[in-house]
């Protein structure tokens, strides 16, 4: 084996004292024809340079090159080139969570006296910012049902809007946005256009002028649910204006975190195709089933927007909304009852998931809301996984069954 080591620095070669070498080990230096398959973890913060002039010029953006891993990193810069390109568009970021990325686009691209708009069915958390994060800075905010285009007309019409900011299909009902309407409402009145797309995965909508898409990573990148991250995806034009901001407030992406999203997105199309058709023969199965009310899927016929979910997607994803007969009760005992669903947020997953009506009801929403949203008190959702389609069939039936028993004293 040919010798790779790099004595490094030539002041400390030889180094003066095992003290002094232990800071400065000897480097391994990896041919440029004999690359690792899989890139290596960089867990490191800082990098160094030939000199204080070439460290400003990577600061600036001068070159090519990392200064500090608050600012970026290969591993992560690996991740984010890769999410890029899957959504189709030129610069991606990472960050902490899902969570952090939507919060980062609201602050980022909005000012004191703008106005968003969003919608009435959109991710809890989102309302959440809009109501109070961002009412505290002084932006304003409408909210509308996804499905009323003239609202959002008239609306856009009326006064000026920095962001139409929506999400398809939507968490937790499933229901489906118009991208194309929207987009094209929004850019008719000088707003940007920004879409939540977790749930669709990172291959779909790309086809959509859509200006910034939101991810939450944590769902399907790895798709164990053994880290969490979110990116936020856009043209550099756009991105240019988000990265300043972005950066200032420190919740990048953990390296270790970026490498195990680069080897889960491995499997990722495997994976969501798979649980996109097994989730679709589930909710058929749910539909005829008597205990069941109100099934909620992409992939069925029956879907309210199933025409244009077809128009729109390639897969249907792997979430299901049903109501379950009964009411809340009714709902906690089928949630109970499941031996091969986890009791757990969260979506993407290998292993199949389930939230019952007690960890579904919208706090911030009225009953008319939680109405236009579709959501009732027999409200359960599915996150389907990878396990044998027959059990899980089996396992759902069993546990309907267990939730039409009335409670005993």
């Amino acid at each position: 084996m040919t010798d790779t080591t790099d004595p490094g620095r030539t002041d400390l070669d030889p180094p003066r004292s095992p003290a002094t070498r232990v800071q400065h080990p000897p480097l391994v230096v990896v041919p440029a024809d004999n690359r690792p398959l899989n890139a290596p973890i960089q867990q490191n913060v800082k990098w160094d340079t030939p000199s204080v002039a070439e460290a400003q010029r990577i600061a600036r953006g001068e070159r090519a090159g990392f200064y500090y891993s608050r600012m970026a990193n290969p591993g992560t810069r690996q991740l984010e080139l890769l999410l890029a390109e899957l959504q189709g568009r030129e610069d991606c970021l990472t960050c902490a969570s899902g969570v952090n990325a939507v919060a980062q686009v609201l602050l980022a691209l909005t000012g004191q006296g703008d106005h968003v708009v969003s919608f009435v069915e959109g991710y809890g958390p989102t309302r959440q910012m809009l109501r109070g994060l961002l009412t505290r800075f002084g932006v304003a905010h409408t909210l509308l049902p996804l499905a009323d285009h003239a609202g959002l007309a008239a609306v856009l019409a009326s006064r000026p809007t920095r962001l139409v900011f929506f999400e398809s299909p939507t968490t937790p009902a499933g229901k489906i946005a118009d991208v194309g309407a929207i987009t094209a409402l929004a850019h008719q009145y000088g707003a940007l256009a920004v879409l939540d797309n977790t749930q669709a995965g990172f291959h779909q909508h790309s086809q959509y002028p859509v200006d910034v898409f939101v991810h939450s990573l944590t769902k399907f990148a790895t798709g164990v649910g053994d880290v969490m991250g979110g990116a936020v995806i856009a043209d550099r034009a756009v991105m240019d204006r988000i990265r300043p901001d972005m950066l200032l407030f420190g919740a990048p992406l953990d390296p270790l975190a970026a490498s195990l999203m680069v080897r889960g997105l491995k499997t990722y199309f495997l994976r969501y195709r798979e649980q996109s058709a097994a989730a679709t023969e589930i909710a058929r199965f749910l539909e005829s089933h008597p205990a069941c009310s109100r099934v909620m899927h992409p992939g069925l016929g029956s879907h309210p927007q199933a025409a244009l979910a077809r128009a729109q997607m390639r897969e249907p994803g792997c979430v299901i909304t049903f109501s379950v007969q009964g009411g809340v009760e009714a709902g906690r005992r089928f949630a109970d009852a499941l031996r091969l669903f986890a009791r757990t947020p969260s979506y993407g997953s290998t292993e199949s998931l389930v939230m019952a009506p007690q960890m579904m009801q919208p706090r911030d929403l009225t009953p008319e809301e939680r109405a236009v949203c579709g959501i009732d008190e027999g409200t359960v959702r599915l996150s389907i996984g990878l396990e044998g389609l027959d059990e899980l069939r089996a396992d759902l039936a069993q546990a309907l069954a267990q939730a039409a028993v009335t409670s005993r004293p």
